[in-house]
């Protein structure tokens, strides 16, 4: 099969397209025939970082048919339509395991539903699990024009958000991302989002911050969090250092600060993250909506150039492989 591969490299991994084995199932996993992919920005970072070790097939999400159960598996049989969350999934078949798989509909094309799993398991972990948002509370996503951003601001509606606050350095993309559920859009280069934020909740601030900057707004985003306030980093485009805070306000508002990740994650934990997404959100999907835009699809065997296109972050929406 042709697969994606990352060789390391003492200035970064080298990205290639490569023929290896299919791989085989065990007793409690599927092999899927890949049909898509989608891309995101963390493939890059770790293709940046694979300096040591051994070659990796890219890729943690993709959608295509079941092609092989194993023995062991139940509720899953060949010729299922699925998308999933993985590893080594830019490539023409991936093994994964059956609590990692959600159903595909029969009306929803191969690249819409890779571009579904990551950024929506992301966004509801971050939101639901990390945030804990109840209906009616008020959401604020910064660096909303994302793939995770996009999918935090429509999770965020589709669960009952009170107000979905948005922010963004395009003007082009704030107007966009209005039709994607966001309630208010503060265009980071020339509004002070504390002033935006406070004048859009009455100066109560907000219940749950979806940060995908960093270190550069640390303190300002602390600052507009609402007497028990969340705030749950996912992201440090912005840097990984911040300056001092006042800790009188951490203490005084009861806020909660937390980091999200899933490198950490035990491969149980991966798995229920998974469950829970397909529990709360799959209606949603199956419904029509939690669809993100497709900006672009590339061939499989044009990875690099839409590593490249993703990279140069002028895209709005999910940029998706397709491995036929």
């Amino acid at each position: 099969m042709r697969a994606a591969r990352v060789w390391p490299g003492a200035e970064g991994g080298l990205l290639v397209i490569q023929d290896i084995d299919v791989p085989t199932p065990g007793g409690q996993e599927v092999l899927i025939r890949v049909r898509a992919s989608g891309i995101n920005l963390g493939e890059i970072k770790y293709q940046r970082e694979h300096r040591t070790g051994d070659p990796m097939t890219a890729g943690v999400e993709f959608a295509g048919e079941v092609a092989e159960v194993g023995d062991k598996v139940e509720g899953w049989r060949t010729g299922d339509r699925v998308m999933g969350h993985g590893r080594g999934c830019h490539a023409q078949y991936v093994v994964a395991s059956p609590f990692a798989l959600m159903p595909v509909p029969d009306d929803v094309s191969w690249v819409e539903a890779a571009a579904f799993p990551n950024v929506f398991i992301t966004a509801h972990d971050a939101l639901v699990s990390n945030g804990e948002l109840k209906p009616g509370e008020t959401v604020f996503i910064n660096g909303a024009s994302g793939g995770v951003g996009m999918a935090a601001t429509m999770t965020a509606k589709a669960l009952g958000a009170g107000c979905v606050i948005v922010s963004s350095r395009s003007a082009h993309k704030l107007e966009r991302l209005a039709a994607f559920g966001a309630d208010v859009g503060i265009d980071a280069s020339r509004e002070v989002q504390h002033e935006a934020i406070m004048a859009a909740t009455d100066g109560g601030g907000v219940d749950v911050i979806i940060d995908t900057i960093g270190g550069t707004v640390f303190e300002e985003n602390v600052s507009c969090l609402a007497v028990k306030g969340r705030l749950v980093n996912l992201a440090r485009l912005g840097g990984g250092q911040f300056g001092r805070t006042d800790i009188n306000r951490l203490w005084l508002n009861r806020l909660k600060l937390m980091g999200a990740t899933f490198r950490t994650r035990t491969e149980s934990e991966r798995l229920a993250c998974i469950q829970a997404c397909a529990r709360d959100l799959l209606s949603h999907f199956r419904a029509g909506g939690l669809r993100l835009p497709i900006d672009r699809t590339f061939p499989l065997d044009a990875i690099a150039d839409a590593y490249a296109y993703l990279a140069r972050s002028e895209h709005m929406g999910k940029v998706v492989l397709t491995a036929d």
